[in-house]
């Protein structure tokens, strides 16, 4: 007889299942603890290994709470349920065959559904971590809000934790409510015949207690909506913060409802009592209604009826209470504004009180010369700049100078064909170098005046130690060191000429990253970069570091994330090291009363695109941090700036010693210290409304002010002007700093605009008492002076400046203007652009040749500042620019001893009289008279003619060439 029955299943089958399981276990566990443990490292290595585990513990504490919150409750609730069902309860056969489904899965479901819905809520309430320590260590503000007179802690850190905990508590209870109200029906004690609903008195109790406590939740969460209404959006005129109609009609409104919804929940504790469900539905329904009414149609009657009609009156209170709050949370309550009355005139001598400032302007302009320090400077494909440099100052000789400067970084994409994953890990580690150039000063033939350059690096700045392992443009790892004795092999700058192979090396001494001294780091790095270099190379010795997360903002973020970081960190040369300059902030959206801002979008100009999705609302922001990322090292040093914050007095209770005093920073670093950019745009957008202090002219919005658009940029995408850095002395101060500033122009009504001038705000940059003193310039309303639009369109449009342009222009070259500068001298304000020549094919870079300038509708077109300036102001500025004296450029390879190098004269003023303008001015007439002939040959297609207009303009252009000299 042939047995019909499964053969056995195959024990090694099974033992190999088991073994693969297992071992996929552990691949996965030790692919945790490898992500963990690279974390300690790094933290470790840099100190701040406090702050890992702070976050750890917390967001452990936190999703063991929020885990236990949820699966307890639950698990109560179903079981409750289950052990009070009826046990001769007569079920229909719908009923009975779920049962007979879920009974064999009840014991796990009955555990594994409170387990399931705790996972998830744990997680959640993980990521709250920062809320509840903020809550536990929170520190008084000492101002309070003018609705309910709390202090302002209470919105920033208390009301988020109490709202926290009556949304998670509320979802625990609805959850648990519906769990036993499940369990209740699917085991009889809730049975439906016909219309009629009976329910055991277990049930009753049960389910009416969750009930009455949901009902006493919400009750506490509209309470707390009360204080909500001071920072979001209003009904009536304020972006944020209570109106009339929140303070009269919202706010008590939800005061009668929380009572109302307090009530209503003692009903559903009369029910579990007494058995009857009449009052507590009807008292829900009646609480429906009540919210309808009170929450939404009787604020919109009294918004509509009694406040539209009266609104400047009605809101006028709530105006005030808005501007003061809004100036306080964004430091600029204590901005001078000062008058200004501008002159237009362009007198002779008229600089001459700002000598100071005049030879401090710059015509480098730093978003256009990266390419200049790239060919002068990049010496090899495998360096780089950035494409914006940066504007610091530096005593040199016992001036300070103001510098555009920038590191020449590693580029490995610059190698092309010759990357390798060895290379690329342990040859090119690093750049080399800082490039710094005199912000107002330029050779003949247009190229910077570089203070520090070349390879090795020689100059003023006296650096020490030119490496740069941490950048922000530094590779994603790199694995350096090696036992002493060892042959280096980290490039670290070519030596020789083009065609000489050979270049110095080095070993990497610093501590710059976790060691790999053991099978397990190497494995976890492995891991982690995915590189099985990391693990077979005989390059990886047990004196082997491996450096990775090296882009300054990007180590300020991880070891204080509690801050935000300002979008450009800037290089310095402090002490003889170089050093990584990041400015940090604390904010936050929950100031009573402070107008929101969306942070990403407000930073938004010319130099900062962008940035997609971001959701970074605030309405309170301190630049409460420097931070220092030494680019040799990787050392992350954090300084309390603004030491009266109280969000960071918050966060050093958390973070206990990870914040080092401000005043242990060297009077160097001070020196180089220099107000936030970001800082300053969000505060010139908030003066653009809130300069005005008077309720009714705010609410007419009859002085509102903008940024105007960077007369650069593209027409058809334009982009804000940025905010420039100069060593100036502003109006009204008191001696030269080094400054910030923006300008304002009218906000554009719907059908028109104007870019005329209506204030100049400026911050000055210098570490010490007046840091961060915030300047405002006035200009008076009934004077028209042009703004940044206007001139820039004043220069486009002269006839003079125009040809000399064409001539600039001939052949393969384009001329390009740069950054236009706003300067507040003479009495007035006068403009300062820099314009570049550059080839447009092949290898090319631009060289400044002229300069412009503007002081009221006067305009001058020379080849240097300080003949600009000669020529606007009448033949003598009064005061002499830095650019006066024409610079010697050394052949290449050829040195200039400061010492021996004779001293180059001053160019002589140009004489009026010299050169034949008749004859220039009729030439410059006929070039373009034949320049607009020859586009209308083109635009009809008659190439004879085009050719004809095209040799009239080279003998015109030759002409006016010829009368020039």
């Amino acid at each position: 007889m042939t047995s019909t029955a499964n053969p056995p299943v195959s024990r090694t089958r099974v033992t190999l299942a088991i073994t693969a399981a297992i071992l996929a276990v552990l691949v996965v566990i030790f692919f945790i603890v490898a992500g963990f443990y690279t974390d300690v490292l790094w933290f470790d290595q840099l100190d701040f290994l406090n702050v890992l585990t702070t976050q750890w513990i917390a967001t452990a504490v936190m999703f063991v709470v929020g885990f236990l919150a949820m699966a307890v409750p639950v698990w109560i609730s179903i079981e409750v349920a289950f052990r009070a069902r009826p046990v001769y309860a007569k079920l229909n056969s719908q009923l009975d065959r779920y049962q007979q489904v879920i009974e064999p899965l009840r014991r796990l479901a009955m555990f594994g559904i409170p387990a399931v819905l705790g996972l998830f809520t744990g997680v959640s309430a993980a990521t709250r971590w920062p809320v509840v320590l903020q809550y536990f260590n929170r520190t008084p503000f000492g101002e309070t809000d003018p609705q309910f007179g709390l202090d302002v802690s209470f919105y920033m850190f208390e009301l988020p934790f109490f709202r926290g905990v009556v949304a998670y508590a509320s979802a625990i209870v609805l959850i648990a409510g519906i769990a036993a109200l499940a369990t209740t029906y699917l085991y009889g004690a809730i049975r439906v015949t016909g219309r009629e609903v009976r329910i055991s008195r277990s049930a009753r109790i049960q389910l009416a207690i969750m009930a009455a406590l949901y009902v006493a939740l919400q009750a506490l969460s509209i309470w707390l909506d009360q204080y909500t209404t001071l920072a979001s959006r209003g009904a009536g005129y304020l972006q944020t913060g209570a109106g009339f109609t929140e303070v009269n009609a919202t706010i008590p409104g939800r005061a009668i409802l929380a009572i109302a919804a307090g009530v209503v929940a003692l009903l559903f504790v009369v029910t579990a009592i007494i058995g009857r469900w009449r009052l507590p539905v009807i008292g829900t329904a009646l609480l429906l209604v009540s919210g309808i009414i009170l929450g939404g149609i009787y604020p919109w009657i009294v918004q509509r009826f009694q406040v539209e009609p009266s609104a400047r009156t009605l809101e006028s209170e709530y105006i005030d209470r808005s501007i003061e709050a809004t100036r306080d949370a964004y430091g600029v309550a204590e901005v001078t504004e000062t008058p200004y009355n501008a002159t237009t005139d362009a007198e002779q001598g008229a600089l001459r009180s700002d000598a100071e400032t005049t030879a401090n302007i710059r015509i480098i302009d730093p978003a256009l010369v990266s390419e200049s320090f790239a060919q002068l400077e990049r010496f090899r494909q495998y360096y780089q700049f950035p494409a914006h440099l940066d504007v610091d100052r530096y005593n040199i000789d016992g001036t300070v100078q103001d510098t555009v400067i920038a590191v020449r970084e590693l580029d490995q994409e610059g190698l092309g064909d010759s990357q390798t994953p060895y290379s690329n890990a342990f040859v090119y580690t690093h750049g080399y170098g800082v490039v710094a150039a005199y912000g107002n000063q330029r050779t003949t033939d247009g190229q910077p005046v570089f203070l520090e350059s070349g390879i090795p690096s020689t100059g003023a700045l006296e650096i020490e130690e030119p490496r740069i392992y941490f950048g922000e443009e530094s590779p994603a790892y790199s694995v350096v060191g090696a036992p002493e004795g060892d042959t280096p092999i980290e490039l670290d700058y070519p030596s020789g000429d083009d065609d000489d192979a050979s270049n110095m090396t080095t070993t990497y001494e610093g501590d710059g990253g976790p060691m790999l001294d053991n099978l397990f780091s190497k494995l976890a790095y492995a891991i982690k970069f995915q590189s099985e270099q990391i693990i077979l190379s005989d390059a990886v010795t047990s004196e082997s570091q491996i450096l990775y997360d090296r882009d300054p903002i990007d180590r300020v973020k991880k070891v204080a994330p509690y801050l935000t970081t300002d979008s450009d960190a800037y290089p310095a040369v402090v002490d003889g090291k170089v050093l990584w300059i990041v400015d940090a902030y604390t904010t936050s959206a929950n100031y009573p009363y402070s107008r929101v801002e969306k942070l990403s979008d407000t930073i938004v100009d010319t130099t900062t695109p962008a940035v997609p999705y971001a959701v970074d609302n605030v309405n309170y922001i301190r630049n409460s941090v420097k931070a220092t990322v030494d680019a040799y090292t990787g050392e992350v040093t954090l300084y309390a700036w603004d030491t009266e914050d109280p969000i960071l007095k918050t966060w050093q209770k958390i973070f206990p010693n990870s914040l080092q005093s401000a005043d242990d920073m060297s009077a160097d670093l001070l020196s180089h210290i220099r107000y936030p950019a970001d800082l300053f745009k969000v505060q010139r957008a908030i003066l653009g409304s809130f300069h005005v202090t008077d309720a009714n002219s705010f609410y007419s919005s009859d002085d509102q002010w903008v940024t105007p658009n960077d007369p650069t940029s593209p027409a058809a995408a334009p982009t804000l002007q940025p905010p420039y850095y100069l060593t100036m002395q502003v109006p009204g101060t008191d001696a030269s700093a080094f400054t910030l500033y923006s300008t304002f122009i009218p906000r554009a009504a719907a059908t028109s605009s104007s870019s005329i001038l209506t204030g100049y705000l400026a911050v000055n940059s210098d570490a010490g008492p007046d840091y961060g003193k915030l300047t405002l310039l006035t200009l008076p309303k009934q004077d028209t002076v042009p703004g940044p639009g206007q001139v820039q369109n004043s220069f486009n449009s002269d006839t003079e400046v125009a040809s000399q342009l064409s001539l600039l222009q001939r052949g393969d070259t384009e001329a390009i203007q740069g950054n236009l500068l706003t300067v507040p001298v003479g009495g007035g304000l006068l403009y300062v652009q820099p314009v570049y020549v550059q080839a447009t094919g092949g290898t090319s870079y631009p060289l400044l040749r002229k300069v412009l300038v503007a002081f009221g509708d006067q305009i001058a077109f020379e080849d240097t500042l300080d003949e600009a300036l000669d020529s606007l102001f009448g033949g003598d500025s009064g005061a002499d620019a830095g650019d006066g004296g024409t610079v010697v450029t050394p052949a290449p390879g050829e040195e200039v001893d400061p010492e021996t190098a004779p001293e180059t004269p001053a160019p002589a003023p140009t004489d009026p009289g010299t050169g034949d303008e008749p004859t220039l001015a009729s030439a410059l007439a006929d070039a373009k008279q034949a320049l607009a002939d020859r586009e209308a040959a083109y635009a009809a297609n008659d190439l004879v003619a085009a050719a004809e207009a095209d040799n009239r303009l080279t003998a015109a252009l030759d002409a006016a060439l010829a009368a020039s000299e």
